[in-house]
């Protein structure tokens, strides 16, 4: 609920989001105008610091102002590379409020991928947090030749930078910028999102205002049902990928929830139980993590506490499929307080929302949180459909689903099985590549290469159109299928597949820490729940796919094509077997 000291801004801002938003720093500086001492960020230096909506507003004129000083011109491209702190969305909402182009970038980026974002994108400034950071964006931009006419860098005392601290004392009007950006069109371009991609070079996504803030206002829904305001979202996807920037950037804060900046993984456990917060979102691996440390604490406690657990586990099972007797009911009832409650607690004991979003969140996954309690929702989307398209609502939350369509979202399942939506979610196209946006966009309707079916108003994913494997007898095989069935096995941490003109399935897989000798039997497991022509025949250990060896996205996903063609050997030998 609303903080008591609160609710007098926030009524006054319900008339101005009556009146609609045409742009995205329109929304922002409106809310930024009066919701002035509300929270709005939170991030850790040296202990929880805040940034208020006022604070915010104030520090997005000023930087709009310096970047107009500074030469940046209406549909100018600004490279942005930051982690994730209250600088990045005041830099965001300061380019997009002067009519300029965020290019948003990873951290995780090579200096080659920096290069190709700045030759493709055509950005001559950029804003980036440090003076690492830095130095990467500018060998990047030597190496393709780009000419970088100013550097804003957030580190004080970068060489060759222009200083944050100064940018922001730079005089400014909150009110006029405001004015300004009321005047900004919904179709104009907002920002360039380059997608990570699972194989070759990463291609500029044109998202205009109107694509985010139609996400806006189906999530915003959600938001009003949950009474999420004044309540906490733990912030941990990285800002520069498609989903945080405009559901953690955007979307979430402005029906008043309060953005937290988590530090990263390694104290994301203690984070949830510190910040408590009410919405968190995640990628499957992060899910299959979280429910390897408990059930690796179960097995240390053993005896009677793992008999409790597993007990509770299964009927926690039985309960989601209505399954449960009236003994059983009553039994359930014990072990919740005895068992989910702790386990509930681990994540700060007031979640309302847990997204899955990002890649295939295997119903067995979801199934083991929401046994205990914990509300497991999966979403889905792509980058070029701004990127939200549908999620499961909690109150009718179907697990083997990504739920129904945002309102506004047509979507349909073409004949030959592609899923296809259609609205003001859908971008413009690719930037600077329009073979690849004929393809993608046919008579208004996005083709998003995802095969699905749409079942009383809900979306079922079943596999990626492009990417299933023809062996060489002619059978057509889904390798989304066969990893998420080897990933979901404890001993296996990642897995890709390979057949494709072979005439067998094999397997690259990565063994859970200190589970190598228990792969065989793992696999051996899966292959009972397959057909024959899906059965692995033979499998390798491989190294860990990394961010850093280039083979897996900063969201986690397994760049397959590139984690084929490095252990092509590999593969050949072992369909040779």
């Amino acid at each position: 609920m609303i903080p008591p000291q609160y609710r007098e801004s926030l009524s006054g801002m319900e008339s101005a989001g009556a009146r609609g938003w045409n742009s995205l720093p329109h929304m922002m500086l409106d809310l930024a105008r009066g919701w002035r001492g509300r929270p709005m960020l939170r991030h850790w230096q040296g202990g929880w610091q805040r940034t208020s909506w006022g604070e915010f507003g104030q520090r997005v004129a000023a930087l709009a102002a310096f970047l107009r000083a500074q030469g940046v011109s209406p549909g100018d491209r600004v490279l942005l590379v930051s982690e994730n702190r209250p600088e990045f969305p005041i830099a965001d909402t300061a380019i997009m409020a002067i009519g300029a182009v965020t290019v948003p970038t990873y951290t995780t980026n090579t200096v080659a991928d920096h290069g190709h974002i700045l030759a493709d994108s055509g950005a001559s400034f950029a804003i980036v947090s440090t003076g690492k950071l830095a130095e990467r964006v500018l060998q990047g931009a030597a190496q393709r030749g780009v000419t970088l006419e100013k550097l804003v860098c957030m580190e004080p005392g970068t060489q060759g930078c222009l200083d944050w601290d100064a940018a922001l004392a730079t005089p400014a009007d909150l009110d006029l910028l405001a004015a300004e950006a009321e005047q900004i069109p919904p179709g104009r371009l907002a920002c360039l999102v380059y997608t990570s991609g699972t194989g070759g070079l990463p291609k500029g996504v044109m998202l205009p205002h109107r694509a985010m803030l139609a996400n806006r206002e189906g999530v915003a829904r959600i938001a009003t049902r949950l009474h999420l305001d004044g309540t906490p979202y733990l912030s941990f996807l990285p800002l520069s990928h498609s989903y945080e920037h405009t559901v953690g950037g955007f979307l979430l804060p402005s029906p008043g929830l309060e953005v937290v900046y988590s530090r990263g993984a390694d104290r994301l456990a203690a984070e949830l139980k510190e910040v408590q917060p009410t919405v968190i979102t995640a990628v499957p691996r992060l899910f299959e993590v979280l429910r390897g440390r408990i059930e690796a604490q179960v097995e240390k406690d053993g005896g009677f506490k793992a008999k409790l657990f597993a007990r509770a586990l299964a009927l926690g099972l039985k309960r989601l499929d209505g399954r449960l007797s009236l003994f059983e009911r009553a039994q359930h009832a014990v072990l919740d307080r005895l068992v989910g409650a702790k386990i509930r607690d681990r994540f700060g004991g007031k979640l309302l929302a847990l997204v899955s979003g990002g890649a295939r969140l295997d119903p067995d996954l979801s199934g083991f949180f929401l046994a205990f309690g914990l509300p497991v929702i999966q979403g889905y989307g792509q980058t070029e459909a701004g990127p939200v398209i549908s999620v499961n609502p909690p109150w009718e939350n179907r697990r083997t689903t990504v739920g129904p369509p945002l309102p506004g979202v047509e979507a349909r399942i073409a004949e030959d099985g592609e899923l296809c939506v259609r609205g003001d979610l859908v971008m413009d196209g690719y930037w600077n590549d329009a073979e690849s946006t004929a393809r993608a966009l046919i008579d208004g309707w996005l083709h998003t290469g995802d095969v699905g079916e749409i079942t009383d108003g809900y979306i079922r994913i079943t596999d990626r159109k492009r990417d299933f494997i023809k062996t060489l007898g002619g059978d057509m095989v889904s390798p989304a299928k066969l990893e998420g069935l080897l990933m979901a096995e404890p001993e296996i941490a990642q897995a890709v597949v390979a057949g494709e003109g072979r005439p067998a399935i094999v397997a690259l897989v990565v063994p859970a820490e200190g589970a190598a000798e228990k792969v065989q039997a793992a696999i051996a497991r899966v292959n009972g729940k397959l057909s024959n022509i899906e059965r692995i025949r033979a499998s390798t250990v491989v190294e860990p796919f990394t961010v850093e060896n280039g083979l897996l996205t900063p969201t986690m996903k397994v760049k397959r094509r590139l984690v084929l063609q490095q252990h092509a050997a590999a593969v050949e030998s072992l369909t040779k077997r």
